[in-house]
């Protein structure tokens, strides 16, 4: 079993170009190989292969907040399943997560939803789907400082409030307040949350 998260950049067409391209490229360079693990195609969109599916949320949660981080972000599907054929891009790859992940991504625009996730099994999809779609109502609407925050935490998970706000050059009660306002704890309850979910899909 694998995931795939298939995404594009939210109003695209509106940014410079060649900037915020190479701004995804640099954030999505930390996911492994470029064509074979990740790729950004057609312009403005992209997809991941997250070998253990288990870290596909924090992945995805993770690359939002790199973009919220630069004033952007990005619609994305997280698709879980098996991996059929493997090309030398992911593009070009198949089976039931690329197909979860593709279909999935065509329904995010009217569902004016900028993350969900399918497995195939109803009951667990639509847990999860409303728990994501609770926490997006704050995860859309970080402010850099937030997602900057959010970011470094997630990269850092040993270190304390004082070694976060040295890396972000701010004290730790400037930390703490990021941390409260990005809700930092309830996004890694989540996390924790799903990864018991998808466990128990993978051991079944």
């Amino acid at each position: 079993m694998t995931s795939i998260i298939t995404g594009d950049i939210i109003g695209s067409r509106q940014q410079k170009s060649r900037h915020w391209v190479e701004d995804l490229k640099k954030i999505l360079i930390q996911f492994g190989e470029t064509p074979s693990q990740w790729e950004v195609y057609r312009g403005d969109e992209f997809q991941i292969e997250v070998k253990n599916p288990e870290d596909a949320l924090l992945t995805a949660i993770l690359l939002k907040a790199h973009l919220r981080a630069i004033k952007s972000d990005a619609r994305m599907s997280i698709g879980f399943g098996d991996k059929t054929h493997n090309a030398e891009k992911i593009s070009e790859s198949n089976g039931g997560a690329f197909i979860h992940s593709g279909e999935l991504f065509e329904t995010l625009k009217k569902q004016k939803v900028t993350l969900a996730i399918r497995t195939g099994n109803v009951d667990i999809d639509e847990k999860l789907n409303l728990m994501i779609q609770l926490a997006l109502t704050f995860m859309d609407n970080w402010l850099a400082q937030s997602a900057e925050f959010v970011a470094v935490a997630i990269e850092n998970p040993t270190l304390s409030q004082e070694e976060l706000g040295q890396k972000l050059s701010i004290n730790q009660a400037a930390v703490s307040r990021r941390q409260k306002r990005a809700q930092f704890d309830l996004v890694m309850n989540l996390d924790r949350y799903f990864r018991t979910q998808i466990k128990q899909l993978i051991v079944s």
